[in-house]
């Protein structure tokens, strides 16, 4: 039985798109709960006939956010100066929620249906784990959705956790073999968890541990390139330690054993799996490639016997339907249909290569001009200036309009980024957490080959 609260029964008008723009003459937020799923609505003073509907990131339980409708609130408070109506659920619970979410978010789309109107045109957005729910959503309800903006998306959720188990997987094999670290069903997680970040710690502060460090971030693309507001270290040391960060924020901490007990009950048993996998060829292909040689050669250290030592390392196996979930419920397949811009910073621990597996699955299945790429030239997760955001957006609203893209050069996203006012180009930096103006960066990159990419 579907449970709505708070203001469902003043909410309810008539479903037309005449009769919403009829009440929505002054501002209103609605908010309540569909089958467990708190939510909130956004209402702007006169709506334009669009709804943004927002997914957001990936969440651990300890995690205590407000409902959210950007990755940033000015993108939010310029879309509803604009007339743009906003929605978004904070899901059923947090964790690798993407199967509740892709019901919840269609719930909360149909009580907005009945009880605000029928949107002319319905924009699903998102950032992070957010980004591929976004589009799947499309992928699922194409008749539903006209259009979506994925910003810093690991878009191919199932290869992500395969990378993850990757770098996690060559930590424990290199760094603390003995240190009884569970990667896949673990009996404690929180203990695993700290065993890898206590590995991590001492290794970084030697020539030999970093060495190796780079090795294991490097299966991942992990660039060494870590502050939105600082330029990229000019040492191998420098990057090496910010490799580390990265490794002990992303992999170790929100994608390590400590995430797995939660994805395991939800996908019904072990999804992720390196059976198979050729770590020297995948060293081969990895975007560090060059980075993880030199670190080696300055340690004195000889890489081939660490590699070696990863071949001869029994392999973990994944459990036939829990990684048959994994398809059906966190690999996009590239058929939306519909207009999709993803926006991405060229150095992410999110791996930028997502966006080229992305492209790929979209060229073999869908419409290769129904896509558009945009680059900011920026280090870590998510760092967008609400500018930047609201450029691409604005970009799939012309599209959406018109039904031609307007044009995405660097230069001219650039020159649209720069009108709006100091507020709008603040942004956040994980590493210092702090948030601080910076120029618009929109620009051309090439992101490397998807190491695990999900088939």
């Amino acid at each position: 039985m579907r449970t709505i609260i708070a203001l469902l029964l003043a909410a309810a008008v008539a479903s037309s798109p005449a009769a919403a723009h009829a009440a929505t003459d002054e501002r209103r937020t609605h908010t309540g709960t569909i089958d467990g799923a708190d939510f909130r609505v956004e209402l702007p003073e006169r709506w334009n006939g669009t709804l943004v509907l927002y997914s957001h990131p990936y969440y651990t339980p300890e995690m205590d956010f407000p409902i959210g409708h950007a990755n940033r609130t000015e993108t939010a408070d310029w879309l509803l100066d604009h007339g743009y109506a906003l929605a978004a659920s904070n899901f059923r619970g947090s964790g690798f929620v993407v199967e509740d979410a892709l019901t919840d978010q269609l719930n909360l789309l149909d009580w907005f249906t009945r009880n605000v109107g029928t949107p002319r045109h319905t924009v699903t957005t998102g950032s992070s784990m957010g980004a591929a729910i976004a589009i799947m959503l499309a992928e699922r309800h194409p008749r539903r959705i006209d259009g979506v903006a994925a910003m810093c998306g690991p878009l191919d959720l199932n290869g992500t956790w395969n990378l993850a188990l990757d770098v996690t997987f060559a930590l424990r094999t290199l760094l603390a073999p003995d240190a009884g670290i569970e990667l896949v069903r673990p009996d404690d997680p929180a203990a695993s968890v700290a065993a890898l970040d206590a590995a991590v710690a001492e290794a970084v502060e030697t020539p030999a541990g970093r060495a190796r460090i780079a090795l294991a971030a490097g299966f991942a693309n992990v660039d060494g390139w870590s502050s939105a507001h600082q330029p990229r270290p000019d040492t191998l040391e420098g990057r090496v330690r910010a490799m580390a960060a990265l490794v002990r924020q992303v992999f170790v901490g929100a994608f390590g054993p400590g995430s797995r007990a939660d994805l395991e009950r939800r996908a019904g048993g072990n999804p992720s799996f390196n059976v198979g996998v050729n770590y020297r060829q995948q060293l081969a292909r990895s975007t560090q490639r060059d980075l993880v040689h030199r670190a080696y050669r300055d340690a004195g250290l000889d890489l081939g016997a660490d590699l070696a030592a990863l071949a001869r390392t029994p392999r973990i196996a994944p459990d036939p339907g829990a990684l048959a979930y994994m398809y059906r419920h966190a690999v996009p397949r590239g058929t939306a249909r519909v207009p999709v811009v993803t926006l991405h910073n060229v150095a992410d621990a999110a791996d930028p290569a997502h966006e080229r597996w992305y492209a790929d699955r979209v060229a073999r299945r869908g419409d290769r001009d129904d896509l558009r790429q945009l680059w900011v030239g920026r280090a870590t997760h998510c760092a967008f200036s609400a500018a930047e955001e609201i450029t691409t957006m604005r970009a799939l609203f012309e599209r959406i309009d018109t039904g031609r893209w307007p044009s995405t050069r660097p230069a001219r996203l650039n020159a649209a980024a720069a009108r709006f006012d100091e507020p709008l180009h603040k942004v956040f930096d994980f590493e210092t957490f702090t948030d601080l103006p910076r120029p618009p960066a929109f620009t051309v990159f090439t992101p490397g080959r998807p190491l695990r990419p999900s088939a």
